[in-house]
């Protein structure tokens, strides 16, 4: 028996190996391919409940909103305007104790940076019934107030920290060449402790 082979038309091809390299390769790309399609499931069902946890979260917020608009509108009836005015006054002094001079101002001097200090604070109430700080801070840099601001963020009692004005002063202090004008809103203890 003669066989007659030409491998120059037909080259030998080991189809076994071919297979093995392609087969992993396809059976690897496939394992692949079902993980991400199980991370998209998993991911779009997550997506789903959080969804639905928004809109649990919208209805009830819904729900406060109009308790709070039949209770506004049942304490400015002409017969409740009085105690409605009591009950603010009363509240707004309840915040007010609970600010602390001596809190404030250790905690300004713990982030307070060098050649930087405090010339003026007013604390008030804002429109949210927050407290708020306007400081006017002296200084020889502006980078030495947007180091304060930042530390202020940082900070457990500050929040809502910018500064308002910038001002050269000419004739100044040595060493107070720039006043800021900076707000911030003020958390007191009592108000991070509670529920």
């Amino acid at each position: 028996m003669r066989l007659n082979i030409n491998l120059a038309t037909n080259p030998y091809q080991d189809a076994r190996r071919f297979w093995m390299l392609w087969g992993s390769t396809l059976a690897l790309v496939g394992i692949l391919t079902l993980a991400l399609l199980a991370i998209t499931v998993t991911g779009w069902l997550n997506a789903r409940r959080d969804r639905q946890r928004i809109a649990d979260l919208k209805a009830q917020i819904a729900l406060r909103d109009n308790e709070r608009a039949r209770a506004q509108a049942f304490l400015n009836l002409p017969a409740n305007r009085s105690t409605r005015d009591r009950s603010q006054f009363l509240n707004d002094l309840i915040v007010r104790k609970a600010f602390s001079w001596t809190k404030v101002f250790e905690e300004l001097e713990r982030v307070m940076p060098p050649r930087l200090h405090v010339v003026s604070i007013h604390p008030q109430m804002n429109g949210d019934n927050e407290l708020q700080l306007k400081m006017v801070v002296a200084g020889d840099s502006r980078e030495k107030a947007l180091d304060l601001v930042k530390k202020m963020e940082d900070s457990k009692h500050f929040r809502e920290t910018y500064i308002a004005q910038e001002q050269q002063q000419t004739g100044a202090t040595p060493g107070d060449s720039v006043t800021f004008d900076i707000i911030a809103s003020y958390i007191p203890d009592t108000a991070r402790s509670a529920p």
